[in-house]
C-alpha cells in the first residue's frame, strides 16, 4: 500500500541535536509535517558502544515507522555512522543520514582540501567522515577532533546560562594551530554552539552544517519518490522525549521559535 504525501516525515536524535535539522526542514519545507524522537535519557550516543547505538536507533525508528511515516531522517552522525545501511534494508520507505551532505557541502567550500571535522567519540571513530570525503575528493586532508563536552553543554541548556568560552578553548585548543580553511560540525548539537566555535577557530575558517544539505537531500528524495506534500495541510510539528520534558521544550523553544511546541514524553 501506497503511504500517503500527506505523511509525516520522521527525525531520530540522540537528543535535542536533531532539532538544528527540524529547523531548516520548517524554513525549506512548509509543507511538510515533522514527528521527533529525541533519546536525551540516554544521550549522549558518542561514548556508547556500537551495539547500544544501533540498539537505541533501532526503536525510535520502529516506534516511528508505526506511526505512518513516510521518510527517515537520522539527524545524529553517531547514529548515521553506524546503523544507515541497517535501517535503509529494514524499512521500505527512504531513510537520509546527515554525514554525506555534510561532507559533500565541506568538499565543495574547501578551497585546499584541508578539512577539520568536529564530532562526538563515537563519530570521529567510525572515520565515517573521512570516508565520506575522500570519496568525493581523494586528495582532501582530514584532522579529526572528537569534542565529547559539547553534547552535554546543549543538552543541559547549560550552552545559553554560562560562559562557555573556557571550555571551548580546552576543547579546540589541539587543532587551532594547524592549517585548515573549513570544519565540519559533525554532530547536529553543535550547531547550537556554532558562534562560540567560530570565536575559538582561526580567523577565515569556513563552518560547514549538514543540516542545510541534509535538507536538500530531504528535499530531491521526496521529489525523486513522488511523495511531497502538495496538499498544503501541514500540521504542527510532533515532538517526542525520552527525557526531561521541560528541558526539552526551552531549547525547542530557543531554537525553533516555536511558542508552545508540541513535546511529549515516549518510553521506547
Amino acid at each position: 500500500m501506497k503511504i500517503p504525501n500527506e505523511a509525516p516525515i520522521g527525525v531520530i536524535d540522540s537528543g535535542v541535536g536533531g532539532l538544528t535539522v527540524v529547523k531548516e526542514m520548517h524554513q525549506f519545507l512548509p509543507d511538510e509535517t515533522i514527528i521527533y524522537i529525541g533519546d536525551d535519557a540516554r544521550c549522549p550516543y558518542g561514548p556508547r558502544s556500537v551495539e547500544e547505538v544501533k540498539e537505541f536507533t533501532l526503536e525510535m525508528a520502529d516506534a516511528l515507522a508505526d506511526m505512518g511515516i513516510k521518510m527517515l531522517v537520522v539527524a545524529c552522525n553517531t547514529a548515521t555512522a553506524v546503523t544507515l545501511d541497517m535501517l535503509r534494508e529494514r524499512y521500505p520507505f527512504p531513510v537520509l543520514g546527515v554525514i554525506e551532505p555534510g561532507a559533500r557541502a565541506a568538499v565543495h567550500v574547501s578551497s585546499t582540501g584541508s578539512i577539520a571535522v568536529l564530532g562526538t567519540v563515537g563519530t570521529i571513530k567510525s572515520k565515517a567522515y573521512e570516508y565520506a570525503i575522500t570519496s568525493i575528493s581523494a586528495n582532501a586532508e582530514i584532522i579529526p577532533l572528537a569534542c565529547p563536552e559539547f553534547v552535554p553543554l546543549v543538552e543541559s541548556g547549560q550552552y545559553r546560562q554560562m560562559d562557555i568560552r573556557p571550555i571551548m578553548k580546552r576543547s579546540l585548543e589541539p587543532i587551532v594551530h594547524l592549517e585548515f580553511d573549513t570544519a565540519i560540525l559533525g554532530c547536529t548539537h553543535y550547531p547550537l554552539l556554532q558562534d562560540q566555535i567560530q570565536e575559538q577557530l582561526p580567523i577565515g575558517v569556513n563552518i560547514v552544517s549538514s543540516a542545510y544539505e541534509t535538507v536538500r537531500d530531504v528535499e530531491n528524495t521526496l521529489l525523486e519518490f513522488g511523495v511531497a506534500n502538495i496538499s498544503g495541510g501541514r500540521k504542527e510539528p510532533i515532538f517526542f522525549t525520552t527525557g526531561n520534558l521541560d528541558g526539552f521544550k526551552s531549547i525547542a523553544i530557543d531554537w525553533l521559535g516555536i511558542e508552545n511546541p508540541n513535546v511529549r514524553h515516549i518510553v521506547l
